[in-house]
């Protein structure tokens, strides 16, 4: 049997990450269903403390999710999680981010605007990819 799978990352702050991933992909957010949160809260079955606000609207503290805008049938989804630790060492999985007919350096450019910082340019034969770091310091390579 085959098995589906999401792909989560630890984050300090998961709601803004989510937002700035979401943005570089061309993905979406989401949608948060705050009748759902307050229901569970007055039943006791989760605390106020489980929850904050974001851009306006009530949501889980522990994490927000992303997805492609063609569903999880397309591209796996993509959890951003609450870790209060910081990042400490270099990712062992990372995202690489293929643009397409987009340009590259364009993509890369727009990136570092949104708050990516530039890590390295690698190549390795007729492949060249830029590495770069997300606001949270997570690594991803931004290729064709």
């Amino acid at each position: 049997m085959a098995y589906t799978f999401q792909v989560t990352i630890d984050s300090a702050s998961p709601h803004p990450l989510a937002d700035w991933w979401a943005e570089a992909l061309g993905w979406e957010v989401e949608p948060t269903d705050e009748e759902f949160i307050r229901k569970m809260v007055a039943e006791g079955q989760a605390r106020e403390e489980d929850t904050t606000t974001h851009r306006g609207a009530l949501v889980w503290k522990a994490g927000a999710a992303i997805r492609h805008p063609e569903g999880i049938e397309r591209a796996p989804r993509v959890l951003f999680q609450f870790v209060p630790e910081p990042k400490t060492v270099k990712n062992r999985v990372h995202l690489d981010v293929r643009t397409g007919s987009d340009n590259p350096h364009e993509v890369v450019e727009r990136l570092i605007a949104k708050g990516a910082r530039h890590l390295h340019d690698s190549s390795q034969g007729p492949y060249t990819w830029t590495t770069l770091a997300d606001p949270e310091g997570n690594e991803l390579c931004v290729s064709h």
